[in-house]
């Protein structure tokens, strides 16, 4: 795992984000708010502890796309409990056909990686601006990173965010994948990525 921070300035609450594959911070840097925000991705390993997080009295999970099951996986290996956990645009199950995308088409976008295709999964994604710099090996090994590792185990989310017009994870294997937990799910007319210019961090936090 990579860290980075959005933004720090000492606030007492934090702002932990699992981003998406390959895609950077970038789909979250319109969003504004007045709490420290601590970036993470690249997810080959989750062996990464933030130690940081023991500096705040209130941390607040947000996990975008593969950083849903990522996020899930790390919460349960290393102890970490925040205070909220939100999950948007992703399944606690990455790699599955009902549930999540089927791991012959994860396989193959890995195999197949270039730049100009990943500039199309960043235009199907609904990414605004050119794609991001990308390192081919390293986003090929966390495909296969994330096949390998399975399923998630739940952490519970309180709020799980559902886009209708989802070309990445569909809508359908989200619909599926959390079909029990109705209570929590909120839908948003979007592509997979969801957040727009003008937004604040409290209005996915909600």
């Amino acid at each position: 795992m990579k860290q980075r921070w959005l933004s720090r300035s000492g606030t007492a609450e934090v702002l932990l984000v699992f981003g998406g594959w390959a895609l950077g911070p970038g789909p979250f840097e319109s969003l504004e708010g007045n709490t420290d925000v601590l970036f993470v991705d690249d997810y080959i390993r989750l062996d990464n502890p933030l130690s940081e997080l023991s500096n705040y009295d209130r941390v607040t999970l947000i996990a975008f796309s593969f950083g849903v099951a990522s996020a899930a996986h790390w919460l349960a290996q290393t102890g970490v409990r925040p205070d909220r956990l939100i999950a948007v645009s992703g399944t606690l199950h990455p790699a599955d056909v009902e549930r999540g995308i089927a791991p012959d088409m994860i396989r193959a976008t890995a195999d197949q990686l270039s730049t100009a295709s990943f500039a199309k999964f960043c235009r199907r994604a609904g990414l605004e601006g050119p794609a991001p710099e990308i390192d081919i090996d390293t986003a090929k090994a966390e495909l296969h990173a994330v096949i390998e590792r399975g399923p998630a185990p739940d952490p519970g989310f309180d709020r799980i965010w559902m886009p209708l017009r989802d070309r990445i994870i569909s809508t359908s294997a989200q619909k599926a994948a959390w079909a029990d937990q109705q209570e929590a799910v909120r839908t948003v007319p979007t592509a997979h990525i969801p957040f727009a210019s003008g937004q604040n961090w409290q209005e996915w936090i909600a």
